[in-house]
């Protein structure tokens, strides 16, 4: 249609003084101007069904009663929202200082190996509750450290350590997993309680190398930043709990664990440490007690020693006396403190441990080189 017919048209529709018309409207304006079919107009000013619109330019308006047209937003990729989402959860991964943690057993020589910067993974195991994991945290914290930690489990696999697909959103988006953001951001990987785990670990073993990592599920090659190291943490060595002590602990690969350069069995702190952290963990709670933290101390030890010589089957780990100090705090009785968080042992063990402290209470326990033999157990009713 020529130039001059589509003005005619418009100034005709513009003369009807109506909003919209159909198509047979228009076709009965078009025979009385005696124009040719306007087919451009059909296609260019449709606002509805049948519903067609036009203004004096010629152009397609929108009907008063019909909702206005808008752009559709633009769609973002969901792995790119994903991504600023994640950005946004991990963009401080340096542990927090805790002022009354106390520096014993492997602390120094580990602050020497993340100091370093060197790929040196290193398994450390020891008795529950003695501050593993909470060594490599506090040497992080104090050393500026990022710290990422993954705790293990049998049902731990590949997808959990290294990522996999996730919902997000709605959208399946790939999530990267803890290993390769560590490796990329040259953390420390905290893998903690590793005896847990299962067989998947063995998708570690390129990693444990030190080597650059081939995500299969992207394609792409992660290079290991500058100061990324691996840092293992278990009740015991990888080889199972002989005693049953440990039920869950799994026996793990030797291929596996000779990818560790190191491996130490942390202790429990001596007595002087121990009442220095259990003071700390005092003035917390804003409860000092300088002669309880002594002989809560001095109880744990006895019960230790007694433990180490086979003659019973539990113990006081450094954990369960904070578990004590944060009772004391909120109890202010001694013995309940002490009651409520001993529970947990058999019977036998239970009465044992509380008639064992009030004894140390009492002053029944004066010489600190004492050692707790077979024979003077049954002094303490164990």
């Amino acid at each position: 249609m020529s130039k001059l017919n589509r003005e005619k048209l418009i100034a005709a529709l513009n003369a009807e003084s109506k909003e919209t018309f159909s198509r047979p409207e228009v076709a009965k304006i078009v025979e009385g101007l005696g124009i040719s079919y306007p087919h451009w107009f059909f296609r260019e000013n449709k606002v509805g069904y049948n519903k067609y619109a036009v203004d004096a330019a010629g152009l397609r308006v929108v009907a008063s009663n019909t909702a206005p047209q808008t752009a559709p937003a633009p769609i973002q990729d969901a792995k790119v929202v994903t991504q600023a989402k994640l950005a946004v959860e991990i963009d401080n991964l340096v542990p927090v200082v805790d002022p009354t943690y106390v520096a014993f057993g492997f602390h120094k020589d580990l602050t020497k190996i993340i100091k370093s910067g060197l790929f040196y993974p290193t398994f450390i195991s020891g008795l529950s509750g003695n501050g593993k994991t909470t060594m490599v945290e506090q040497i992080c914290a104090k050393t500026k450290r990022e710290a990422i930690r993954v705790n293990i489990s049998v049902e731990t696999d590949e997808d959990d350590l290294i990522g996999g697909n996730t919902l997000v959103d709605g959208n399946v988006v790939y999530r990267e997993g803890p290993v390769l953001t560590a490796m990329k951001r040259g953390s420390v990987l905290i893998l903690d309680e590793l005896d847990r785990g299962s067989n998947k670990l063995m998708c570690l073993q390129a990693i444990l190398e030190g080597k650059p990592y081939y995500n299969k599920k992207t394609g792409e090659m992660v290079q290991p930043a500058a100061g990324f190291n691996v840092v293992a943490t278990a009740n015991t060595k990888g080889r199972g709990s002989d005693d049953g002590k440990f039920i869950s602990a799994q026996i793990l690969d030797e291929a596996f664990l000779e990818r560790f350069a190191i491996t130490i069995e942390q202790q429990f702190p001596s007595e002087a440490q121990e009442k220095r952290i259990v003071l700390g963990k005092m003035s917390k709670v804003g409860k000092v007690d300088e002669d309880f933290a002594e002989k809560l101390v001095r109880w744990a030890d006895v019960i230790r020693k007694t433990f180490a010589e086979g003659a019973i089957d539990d113990l006081v780990s450094t954990r369960r006396i904070e578990h004590i100090v944060n009772a004391y705090a909120m109890f202010d009785d001694r013995l309940k403190a002490i009651e409520l968080c001993v529970n947990r042992f058999d019977e036998d063990t239970r009465a044992a441990f509380i008639d064992l402290y009030t004894k140390v209470d009492a002053g029944a326990l004066v010489d600190e080189d004492e050692t707790v033999s077979a024979e003077a157990i049954d002094d303490f009713d164990f």
